[in-house]
């Protein structure tokens, strides 16, 4: 089978099983291990170059984050995401990026602003898209939008979405044409920041989020179960 899990690198300040566990969920959400896909301890740990110890312990604590199943009598396999899952996430993200846009308009530096300029400067290139970077730029623009809002709280529960979110963020903005879509509302996003028009940065925050659910619904295709995505 092709090798596809690099090599680990060790920190000094980091367990080698937090390492592998890192390794592991980064491959979940990025696409590199799939929905359904058997999770096979002794090829994973010769991809990374560790022993079977740490591979065996990230698909436990995956599993406790729901990254991964355990199937009695078949072994470990990488969770599937429902469509309810995705109605889920989707709903909450709406109305706490729509919050934290609302807030942020009343409350961003001008500062704060050219960073969210900065963001937007993506590969435009359909040819030349590197879709990891996107997804970083995607990120880092709207961590900007939560760390305006100066709402602490609120930013802490952002943050522990995050795992979900970039799961679904890949797919999403891997999409052929999403990314300008998303770099154009990015645009609007920012403008009604910059206008200080809370109102209109909450509305075109949610209508941000409603169209990346829709192509994230777009792209799943169902096969034998008609609630589960493979």
């Amino acid at each position: 089978m092709e090798k596809r899990l690099l090599p680990v690198i060790l920190d000094g300040y980091k367990p080698l099983r937090e390492i592998v566990f890192d390794s592991m969920r980064e491959a979940i959400m990025s696409g590199v291990l799939e929905p359904g896909e058997r999770l096979m301890e002794i090829q994973l740990a010769e991809e990374m170059g560790v022993s079977r110890t740490p591979v065996r312990e990230a698909i436990r604590k995956l599993e406790l984050e729901n990254f991964v199943v355990m199937i009695p009598r078949k072994g470990a396999y990488v969770a599937g995401v429902s469509l309810k899952d995705v109605a889920d996430v989707f709903e909450i993200r709406s109305a706490l990026e729509g919050l934290a846009a609302g807030l942020a308009a009343e409350r961003i530096t001008e500062d704060e602003l050219e960073q969210m300029e900065r963001a937007l400067f993506y590969k435009a290139s359909e040819g030349e898209v590197d879709i990891e970077q996107v997804v970083k730029s995607d990120t880092d623009f709207h961590a900007l939008v939560y760390k305006a809002s100066r709402n602490e709280r609120l930013i802490q529960i952002l943050a522990n979405l995050r795992e979900q979110i970039q799961r679904f963020r890949t797919t999403s903005l891997g999409v052929p044409g999403r990314m300008k879509v998303a770099i154009d509302e990015h645009r609007m996003i920012v403008e009604a920041l910059r206008n200080h028009d809370s109102e209109e940065a909450q509305s075109l925050a949610i209508a941000h989020i409603v169209t990346a659910e829709n192509v994230m619904f777009g792209t799943l295709s169902l096969k034998n179960d008609p609630d589960k995505v493979d």
